[in-house]
Parts: C-alpha cells; structure tokens; sequence
C-alpha cells in the first residue's frame, strides 16, 4: 500500500476522486493541515467485515484503560 500526503483543502475539494483512488489502488492519504497531520483515508480489506473492526475498537478501548498506549514522542523516538 502506498502513502500519499495531501492537504485538507485539496481533500476537501476533490474526496471523491480520494476514496475511488484510495480504493482501486490500494492507497492510504494522510491528510494534513500546516504540515500536521490531521486523519487518514484507507481502504478496509476485502475480507474485512463490521465484526472484526467493532472487536479490534474494543481490544484498543481495554488497551487504553490499562495504559498500554504510547505516546506520537514515543513513536518517533524508536524510529529515530
């Protein structure tokens, strides 16, 4: 899957195209706004279904009331 950075106002100008590339291609935008990154557009997997997203919402809800999240700083740092 290829990422592509692209700025809220050319998102909000041209979504449709988005999410038809986004889905034939296989492609992922992160939109951005001064240079932040605000959301991601994605495709789901063709496999994918409502259940498996609702129960991967609930295992990150458990994941975060035990604290087991890290932080963007925590991120880069092990990137860097």
């Amino acid at each position: 899957m290829t990422t592509k950075l692209i700025g809220i106002k050319e998102f909000r100008q041209n979504i449709s195209d988005f999410t038809q590339k986004a889905q034939k291609g296989n492609e992922r935008y992160i939109i951005m706004n001064r240079n932040k990154p605000l959301f991601e557009l994605k495709p789901f997997k063709e496999d994918q279904d409502l259940e498996d997203i609702f129960a991967d919402i609930i295992v990150a809800k458990e994941d975060v009331k035990k604290g087991r999240v890290y932080s963007q700083e925590d991120i880069l740092a092990e990137f860097a």
